[in-house]
């Protein structure tokens, strides 16, 4: 583990957070003009069906309250622009069918968003949330089978690291509000195991620049605070600090992810892509 006390790191984090701009709000929607943007901005409504949930429940739990409301405006903002383009964008019926589910079921999940956050209301987000995690994955799934590019599957993976990062702080905060789902804690678990197979897979692509490099090795180590604190938790332990630590820390994570995604993006599109160990099926 690197060398720095956790009360340092902790007064480090929160300014992080409180300077963290990922994903960014842009001022008008855009048009998307490429597959491997379609990818990415698919990819990107998967983590935001996670982090709104875990946003709203930072607010009723009062952790970093007014970051957290910022995150979650943002984000209910950002995830309507993404849906606008990707139903524009979509090339085939499927996918159109694909992202009409996803905006139907975005009008009950923006409903349940708006207002002040009661505990009656996250637990129905407990619900939404993954039905809409469900047909977000499919969609990001159909655009990078019908990409014409050799990268998509690395905009893919990594761009589910994002999703990822939140969706384990979204399960930390619910326990942490006294909210369980069917399987939380084998999902936990599944989550974990997953970030760490692709995080590992994507340290060793052939095509990573020294750029890709840096962040994912950055990744790795906000990945350790960030496991240590969820594993606070599963001990019985409710420290504040932990909830802190998590909220910042997935936030970090986050921005370094969306920032490798992009790089991937970048990438030519005849480079020769290895297949990573990891792409679960399911989501």
């Amino acid at each position: 583990m690197p060398n720095i006390s956790r009360r340092d790191f902790l007064v480090r984090s929160v300014i992080l957070f409180a300077a963290s701009v990922v994903p960014t709000q842009p001022a008008r929607a855009t048009a998307i003009t490429n597959s491997n943007e379609a990818i990415n901005k698919a990819g990107r409504l998967r983590m935001l069906s996670q982090r709104m949930a875990k946003a709203y429940c930072q607010i009723g739990l009062d952790i970093l309250t007014d970051k957290s409301r910022h995150i979650l405006e943002v984000s209910v903002n950002l995830y309507q622009e993404h849906l606008n383009e990707l139903k524009a964008f979509a090339p085939s019926a499927d996918i159109k069918a694909t992202y009409a589910d996803l905006d139907a079921n975005w009008k009950l999940y923006r409903q349940l968003l708006i207002g002040t956050p009661s505990l009656k209301n996250a637990r129905l987000i407990a619900q939404i949330n993954e039905d809409a995690l469900s047909v977000a994955h499919l969609g990001t799934t159909q655009f990078e089978l019908s990409s014409p590019t050799s990268v998509g599957r690395l905009i893919n993976i990594s761009g589910r690291q994002r999703m990822l990062s939140q969706r384990l702080a979204k399960f930390y905060m619910f326990r942490q509000w006294g909210i369980s789902t069917p399987n939380m804690n084998a999902e936990m678990q599944l989550a974990k195991r997953e970030f760490v197979s692709a995080l590992n897979a994507l340290d060793h692509a052939p095509e990573n620049t020294g750029k890709i490099s840096s962040e994912l090795s950055m990744a790795r180590t906000q990945w350790i605070f960030f496991e240590n604190s969820l594993q606070e938790q599963n001990v019985g332990n409710k420290n504040p600090h932990d909830a802190v630590n998590v909220a910042t820390t997935s936030e970090r994570i986050l921005e370094m992810m969306d920032r490798v995604t992009e790089l991937y993006g970048q990438l030519p599109a005849s480079a020769p892509v290895a297949a990573p160990a990891t792409r679960p099926a399911r989501r």
